[in-house]
């Protein structure tokens, strides 16, 4: 095959596309900054760069790579993870706007197949906060198109709605584990929540998957076989780093320094995997996040 894959660079791009070359397929990587090109050639792909708001730089980009089938995997999210609505705004732009104009540009240069990322957490929420509703509004118009270009018949469009990614090489798994370790990341008490999350390396495999494999104008759960608690993430990290156990605390405290993580302790959002394993033919490496973190922390330790 050969794949663009607009997105190239970040936590799930860059361990996708060395996947992508593993597998024998030829990979374009879009990137905006010019920098970039050493870090993507080192990949074994081919860089390419335009920003995809700019809808006739792009639409030149793919059409010069001639692919067959186009990965949107585009946000501009913080590497310490979004804090306040400011911080999502470059991420919904492109879930909105660039969405639009890559699935254009695919279109235009002839791809077969465009599988677009999306974020679980966000997809099926009416989320009443200013920071949580525009990013709910702009999963949801990525989403639509990619689905509305398949029903027209313009595209095979599938859509993959990952969990919270983890990992090795994840900004946010890195920050965890070193407030852990430091005792600086408490649990609040009543913690109810439910997550879905994936390792990164089970989210590339599906990905890659989704390239044949699944039915146009679907979209997947990529989650693992089961949900957690921020408090059971945080407790597992602790066990596995030989770190002190975290500090417990009460609901409303969070709300005063840490409104966010009050947030993740109410969301319950138990999806299932099980049509992505039947449909994609995927196979997690690590079905929970309790046997990715103990393969994980000892190699960070």
């Amino acid at each position: 095959m050969n794949v663009f894959v607009a997105g190239g660079t970040g936590t799930i791009g860059r361990p996708l596309v060395l996947a992508l070359r593993a597998a024998g397929h030829l990979v374009t990587v879009l990137t905006r900054a010019p920098g970039r090109r050493a870090e993507v050639e080192a990949l074994g792909a081919r860089a390419l760069v335009a920003n995809a708001l700019d809808g006739e730089a792009l639409m030149a980009a793919v059409r010069s790579a001639q692919p067959t089938h186009v990965i949107h995997q585009l946000t501009a999210l913080p590497k310490a993870g979004p804090r306040r609505a400011k911080d999502l705004e470059d991420t919904n732009r492109l879930r909105i706007d660039g969405t639009r104009n890559l699935l254009r540009a695919a279109i235009a240069a002839g791809a077969e197949r465009f599988v677009a990322g999306s974020f679980a957490l966000l997809a099926p929420r009416d989320a009443a906060d200013e920071m949580q509703g525009a990013a709910a509004a702009a999963v949801r118009s990525l989403e639509t198109q990619v689905l509305e270009a398949t029903r027209q018949g313009s595209i095979e469009g599938v859509v993959l709605r990952y969990g919270m990614f983890y990992g090795p090489e994840t900004p946010s798994t890195a920050a965890m584990i070193a407030l852990v370790r430091k005792r600086r990341l408490p649990v609040v008490r009543g913690d109810s929540g439910l997550l879905p999350v994936v390792h990164v390396d089970d989210a590339v495999s599906a990905t890659v998957r989704a390239l044949s494999g699944g039915f146009p104008g679907s979209l997947y759960d990529i989650v693992d076989d089961r949900a957690v608690s921020l408090t059971d993430i945080v407790e597992t990290i602790a066990e596995y780093t030989h770190s002190a156990r975290p500090l417990r605390v009460p609901g409303w405290m969070p709300r005063l320094f840490a409104p966010y993580m009050t947030r993740m302790t109410s969301i319950r959002l138990p999806l299932s995997n099980a049509r992505a394993k039947a449909e994609l033919g995927w196979t997690l490496k690590y079905p929970t996040i309790r046997e990715g973190l103990a393969r994980m922390c000892p190699q960070a330790a």
